[in-house]
């Protein structure tokens, strides 16, 4: 049964010969990808490789924000549709991880989601030199289509979030309420919008380094309702 020790120490291994390392968590609308990201980040900060700052030596980049902003998918005709796989950069998510592996810059940094504007917000995120291990995580790490094609290449693991799906959408319809929805809006919209992603992200499970079970993902706690 894997642990979240053991998930620790699999990320920790990805950093070989000073190398940065990039680690990536899938899984579809609300399976606790940000949680889980968050948690095992705080786990390995205080405990670096041999010769590596404590804190500087993990970062946390989230593929949330490359989403387009609401005036830009009102723009396309698309904020209806706001999180599927065309309203987000692909391309320049793709291009932030190329930078982030080919390390090669003091410092990059990368954009963060605000969740109460439910808007990007450019250069929130800096990930210093010292960074030998990046953890990114967001739905579509391992779609094969258009631009997300690229994301994969550039990572050395990616590994998915398994949780059940009555566990997933209760989760989400928390979250969207959190955010400001009644739950009318936040039910359909879970049962709409968030269920077609979450049906093409399931699609790319087998693609997988790793699937993380439903029982290692509910034990991260229950945070998970209003991230991941």
């Amino acid at each position: 049964m894997t642990s979240l020790d053991d998930l620790a120490a699999r990320a920790r291994s990805l950093v070989r010969e000073g190398h940065r390392a990039l680690l990536g968590i899938t899984g579809g609308p609300g399976a606790g990808k940000t949680t889980l990201a968050e948690h095992l980040v705080a786990m390995l900060r205080p405990t670096p490789p041999e010769g590596l700052p404590a804190r500087e030596w993990v970062a946390h980049v989230p593929m949330d924000g490359f989403h387009l902003a609401d005036v830009e998918l009102d723009r396309l005709g698309r904020r209806d549709r706001k999180g599927a796989p065309d309203t987000f950069d692909a391309a320049g998510y793709a291009a932030l991880l190329r930078r982030l592996r080919e390390d090669e810059d003091d410092v990059i940094y990368a954009p963060a989601f605000e969740r109460d504007l439910e808007q990007p917000v450019a250069g929130s995120i800096p990930v210093p030199r010292a960074a030998r291990l990046v953890v990114t995580e967001g739905n579509y790490l391992l779609l094969d289509q258009g631009d997300w094609s690229r994301v994969r290449p550039r990572l050395h693991e990616v590994w998915y979030c398994d949780l059940g799906p009555e566990e997933r959408v209760r989760r989400l319809v928390s979250r969207h309420e959190h955010f400001g929805k009644d739950r009318d809006d936040a039910v359909a919209w879970v049962l709409g919008t968030d269920q077609r992603n979450a049906d093409l992200v399931a699609t790319t499970r087998s693609r997988a380094d790793l699937v993380i079970p439903d029982a290692v993902i509910r034990s991260v706690g229950a945070s998970g309702e209003t991230s991941g």
